[in-house]
């Protein structure tokens, strides 16, 4: 049995945050009065206003180019995050990459450059962000936001799914690992949600009729975004090692979806 340590963050960094769910993170994260990192890979005008959001919060932001390519190097970026905002007390690994190519046609360089990114980098940052934690001894969260295609495949997206859910099985382990130490590790995992990467306003969200999902339209950001603001809080003490499914019910339409398909087109990408 483990001492409970009092949890207070005051630091969060948030991987890929320059739009979409990363930038509602980061803002969530800032109005609960945490100071954000905030990292982009080819959006920096995106990531300076997402820094600028946060200030508008009250809390500090500092911005860094990351790309979780370039293995090993990747993960210096997290420990000068962490160096320049004081520590980090919350860890949102959010940023992925992915593309649709049937399993058939995939070439290794393609192959790679998702696994890399999505698992072999993640790896690399999580690392360096865990073991900052421990060594501060005030406990911590991470968050890894994986993909309802943790759980479920897509058609055309083999190196996408192998490589969520490596992902989720990674931060299953790191619970285990890190529990001792006082740092819960879950798994956020979006189902449809209206991005840039999804082409689909966060505006129109609510008028974007999708019948397979049970709430009947895609998520927005903010809604992602809640979950991960709860499980980076003092609140979510006794929850680790969970994956978080916020997919407006998509994933319980298996059976149902399934039997109610009239044609092969399903098959192709």
């Amino acid at each position: 049995m483990t001492t409970p340590l009092t949890f207070e963050p005051s630091t969060a960094i948030v991987t890929a945050s320059d739009s979409g769910i990363g930038r509602a993170t980061a803002i969530a994260l800032a109005r609960a009065g945490l100071d954000v990192g905030v990292t982009w890979h080819s959006d920096e005008e995106g990531a300076r206003e997402t820094a600028r959001l946060v200030e508008a919060e009250g809390a500090r932001a500092v911005v860094a180019q990351l790309d979780l390519t370039d293995v090993p190097a990747c993960g210096d970026v997290i420990d000068r995050l962490a160096d320049d905002l004081g520590g980090v007390d919350v860890f949102v690994n959010n940023a992925g990459t992915g593309d649709t190519v049937p399993f058939l046609e995939v070439d290794l360089e393609s192959w790679r450059k998702v696994v890399v990114t999505d698992l072999e980098g993640a790896f690399i940052v999580l690392q360096r962000a865990a073991r900052r934690m421990v060594a501060a001894g005030r406990g911590g969260r991470i968050i890894g936001v994986t993909s309802v295609h943790e759980h479920q495949p897509l058609m055309g997206s083999s190196a996408y799914d192998a490589a969520k859910h490596g992902l989720g099985g990674l931060l299953k382990t790191m619970a285990i690992e890190l529990a001792e130490h006082g740092v819960t590790v879950n798994a956020v995992a979006p189902g449809l949600v209206a991005t840039p990467m999804t082409g689909i306003d966060p505006d129109d969200a609510a008028r974007t009729h999708r019948p397979g999902i049970p709430l009947g339209r895609p998520g927005v950001p903010d809604e992602i975004a809640a979950v991960i603001a709860f499980l980076a809080s003092p609140a979510s003490s006794y929850v680790t090692g969970a994956s978080w499914p916020v997919d407006g019910g998509m994933l319980q339409m298996g059976p149902m979806a399934g039997a109610a398909l009239e044609s092969d087109d399903w098959r192709r990408v």
